[in-house]
């Protein structure tokens, strides 16, 4: 089994690398292959809204510039997702957003590409806006069909200069945790497929309310 994680920091060693290898740690211990994506040091276009996923069907945004639907393919072939952004005035970080917000879309309108599979979020922050920012990761998770794990608190971690989340006791065990729940379901959901099968896809119904 194999976790793959999008980092939204430009930092190879900020502290959004820091809380989801702590993450990845745990998952390692359970014998679970992980590998780490930088983002946010990537130049990612956001989404133009042409539809042209949703015309073509191919599992890719038109958009072919830029790393987006190499990563599409990554998430597809992976059991587990594991989302991280720093916190930018209360917020995603901006790379992070357009690259999750192409990707998502595409996997959305071709069938479901990440339906079922293992999603977890985490966010790094000096002091507020973690929470907002976990929420809105957690959106693309939930909106896919995901499979979310919880941890013991929210899923935050504090700390200014790089590395410095390491002296966050409680946000260093909040992703330890999270780690082994995650860790966890992934295993049961594997043993579990060959005896019960999944729902299958579900046909979109769309309303929109205006008259």
């Amino acid at each position: 089994m194999k976790v793959i994680g999008f980092n939204g920091s430009s930092r190879k060693k900020g502290n959004t690398a820091c809380a989801m290898n702590t993450v990845f740690d745990q998952l390692e211990k359970a014998g679970i292959e992980t590998e780490m994506i930088l983002v946010g040091k990537e130049k990612i276009k956001g989404c133009v809204a042409c539809h042209g996923c949703v015309k073509n069907k191919n599992e890719a945004c038109a958009i072919e510039d830029d790393p987006v639907n190499e990563w599409i393919q990554k998430i597809k072939e992976a059991d587990g997702v594991l989302l991280g952004s720093p916190v930018h005035f209360s917020g995603v970080a901006g790379t992070m957003k357009s690259f999750l917000d192409r990707a998502f879309f595409v996997a959305s309108v071709n069938g479901g590409l990440f339906r079922q599979k293992v999603g977890a979020s985490v966010a790094a922050v000096r002091r507020s806006g973690g929470i907002s920012t976990l929420e809105t990761l957690n959106h693309y998770i939930s909106y896919s069909e995901m499979v979310m794990p919880s941890s013991n608190y929210w899923n935050v971690a504090h700390g200014l200069t790089p590395g410095q989340m390491e002296e966050d006791a409680e946000g260093k065990q909040i992703m330890e945790v999270l780690g082994q729940n995650m860790a966890w379901i992934m295993r049961i959901i594997a043993h579990g497929k060959e005896h019960i099968p999944a729902p299958a896809p579900a046909r979109k119904i769309m309303t929109n309310f205006i008259r």
